[in-house]
């Protein structure tokens, strides 16, 4: 009998080309399911609760794969930690039921992105270093203003293959910490590239290239031209899923 496998995911994003398995580069779902196949001796394909894109960092990422071995959780914990390189940690194992998809039982995701307006040599990897003053008054403006129900299709990428734009979002948020600016948002879902570049646009209405009434008329567009430049990949960062 098969069992259902929840894993919740941390890893730096620098080196991978992303979270899903392709031809053309390291991926974060090869790493883990070799890893796997080495500890089973079983051929498995796991699900994320979202894809990453290349150079995007994730603090809990979250994954689910059904498996026929008989490998005790905490074994399963401890041993895919050791033969996983070392920008890949699994933070939790554990049993669920046949239903759970990591995925479609997703409710809720969030990101967050770290703008520095100051250089660092640490934290580089981490976040996008800017050299100027932003207004995250009105960052915040326009960032509230997308809470609810929308169609973002003028802030994801034009190959994306979708249904339909909307998303529903329950927070979206910029503060300061620890001397950077953080935008933080939750959503039901998040269309490729979404992120960034509301993140991109929210930085020119911060910078004063764009005007805060602008944006409701970038949204009304559906038009990704006439958003913003999509920010770096490095300052994003997929921190959790409610279930």
């Amino acid at each position: 009998m098969k069992r259902n496998i929840k894993l919740v995911i941390e890893y730096d994003g620098t080196d991978f080309v992303g979270w899903q398995r392709q031809t053309n580069g390291r991926t974060v779902q090869e790493e883990i399911e070799n890893a796997i196949l080495t500890i089973t001796h079983e051929q498995t394909q796991i699900i994320g609760a979202g894809r990453t894109d290349s150079g995007v960092h994730a603090r809990g990422q979250t994954a689910s794969f059904f498996t026929s071995s008989s490998i005790a959780e905490k074994e399963f914990h401890r041993g895919l930690n050791a033969v996983l390189p070392e920008d890949v940690v699994i933070h939790s194992v554990e049993g669920v039921g046949e239903q759970f998809s990591a995925r479609y039982s997703a409710k809720e995701r969030e990101y967050q992105y770290f703008i520095s307006t100051s250089l660092s040599a640490i934290n580089r990897k981490y976040c996008w270093q800017l050299g100027y003053d932003l207004d995250i008054k009105k960052m915040n403006e326009v960032a509230c203003s997308i809470v609810g129900i929308h169609d973002f299709q003028s802030f994801c990428k034009t190959d994306t293959e979708v249904d339909h734009f909307r998303c529903r979002i329950f927070e979206s948020v910029w503060y300061e910490e620890n001397n950077q600016l953080v935008y933080r948002v939750r959503s039901n879902r998040f269309l490729y590239g979404m992120v960034r570049a509301l993140v991109g646009t929210m930085v020119n209405i911060g910078r004063g290239f764009t005007h805060t009434n602008e944006f409701n008329e970038i949204i009304n567009s559906r038009n990704r031209s006439n958003a913003g430049q999509a920010a770096p990949a490095k300052g994003l960062f997929f921190e959790r899923v409610i279930y």
